[in-house]
C-alpha cells in the first residue's frame, strides 16, 4: 500500500464525514437499502437544509452516491468505497517491509 501523505490526508477527510453521529446513522440506514432524501429527512429532527449538508458531505467524502429521479434524490452506499476504506486501516495497521517507523530524518515530513 501506498503511505504517500496523500493516502493520511483522503482517509483524514473519510474519518471526518464519518465523525458525526447523524451521519453514521445515516450510513446505518443505508446500509439496508437505498433511500429517498425524503425518507430519511423523516427519520431525523433537522431541516431539509441541515440533511442536505450531511448528505453533500458524505458524498464529496465518497461514501454515499446519488442519483435524481424526476425531483427526488436517492441516496446509496458506495461499498466499493467502504471496502477500499477497510483496506486502507487494514494495510496501515501491519508491520510492512518499508514501514515509516524505519525512515531517516531527511524522509521526515514536517510539523504543518
Amino acid at each position: 500500500m501506498n503511505t504517500s501523505p496523500d493516502i493520511y490526508q483522503s482517509t483524514a477527510r473519510t474519518l471526518k464525514a464519518l465523525a458525526d453521529p447523524k451521519r453514521l446513522r445515516i450510513i446505518d440506514m443505508l446500509s439496508c437499502r437505498e433511500l429517498c432524501a425524503c425518507e430519511l429527512l423523516s427519520a431525523f429532527s433537522c431541516t431539509q437544509p441541515t440533511l442536505s449538508h450531511d448528505m453533500r458531505v458524505l458524498v464529496q467524502a465518497g461514501l454515499v452516491r446519488e442519483r435524481r429521479e424526476g425531483r427526488s434524490i436517492y441516496y446509496h452506499l458506495d461499498h466499493d468505497r467502504f471496502a477500499a476504506l477497510g483496506s486502507t486501516f487494514a494495510a496501515l495497521s501491519q508491520p510492512k517491509l518499508d514501514c515509516i517507523c524505519n525512515r531517516t530524518e531527511e524522509d521526515a515530513t514536517p510539523c504543518a
